[in-house]
């Protein structure tokens, strides 16, 4: 599990975040996966796992890159919301699974590549990396993407338009949820952990091989996506705020139309990196 002796995991992580998902991530860059593919070689062929998929946001774009593909999700809502996004992005090569990474390999057969963007942390990272590892195919890796897509990066440069006031939304969402980051049912005093690297070696994998890539330019957004943004995030998920998310909600407008009357907005996003580990 994450490491906090306050949390542990349960179903509500990201209840009710799925509808928000697509509209508050900014996506991946589509460099991203023809990078992954030009390092990997990957031409069609063999089967990509993706842990922790959500609604297939960098399941779809690598999809192409493989004869078929399976998304692994423990939130129903987002898998539903993979299925629709694959649906309307004409793809027909995904299952899509709810489970627990835990619970793997759960008669998945084996990999080309198993892929980990933005959820390998809420995971018991020691074990996983054993059950996957077990999952690949000779030949195979495992990838780590790491990006922060629900905002963009701090600063000072001048922008077309204002940037979202994210430290307010911030101090707004600890006076109606506290102060302590909230995670499920539980909290997370000391923050989620980050990538750490530790667990690949002990679990006998060698490397890693780093991608950067960037993600573009100056990105434009509205009130809409800040709102979707809030609450595709595990820490403001809809449900933790109860019966006070109506108003809740009602003051987050206000707070971003006092920082935009237009209700534009503009953020600079950091590059997106790929780190590849092989059995």
């Amino acid at each position: 599990m994450v490491n906090s002796e306050d949390w542990e995991w349960d179903a509500t992580l990201f209840s009710g975040s799925a509808a928000y998902y697509d509209a508050g991530r900014v996506a991946y860059p589509p460099a991203l996966a023809d990078a992954i593919g030009a390092e990997l070689g990957l031409d069609g062929t063999g089967r990509l796992l993706d842990v922790g998929c959500g609604p297939g946001s960098l399941t779809l774009p690598l999809a192409p890159k493989f004869a078929s593909a399976v998304g692994v999700d423990a939130d129903p809502d987002m898998l539903e919301a993979g299925r629709r996004n694959a649906e309307a992005a004409g793809i027909g090569t995904v299952e899509w699974r709810h489970l627990r990474a835990e619970e793997l390999p759960a008669g998945l057969g084996t990999f080309r590549m198993a892929v980990f963007a933005q959820s390998f942390h809420w995971m018991d990272r020691s074990l996983v990396a054993r059950r996957v590892r077990d999952m690949l195919e000779p030949g195979g890796a495992w990838v780590h993407v790491s990006a922060t897509t629900h905002r963009g990066l701090e600063g000072d440069d001048p922008l077309p338009q204002p940037r979202p006031p994210w430290k307010g939304i911030e101090r707004l969402v600890a006076r109606y949820i506290g102060p302590v980051r909230r995670a499920g049912q539980g909290h997370l005093p000391n923050g989620t952990p980050g990538w750490e690297e530790s667990f690949m070696p002990e679990a006998g994998y060698t490397g890693p091989t780093r991608i950067a890539v960037d993600n573009g330019d100056c990105v434009e957004r509205d009130a809409e996506a800040v709102v979707a943004a809030v609450f595709s995030l595990s820490s403001s998920a809809p449900h933790l705020f109860a019966e006070r998310l109506p108003a809740f909600e009602a003051d987050l407008r206000r707070l971003l139309h006092d920082a935009s009357p237009s209700g534009r907005f503009a953020e600079r996003y950091g590059p997106v990196e790929a780190v590849i580990w092989r059995p």
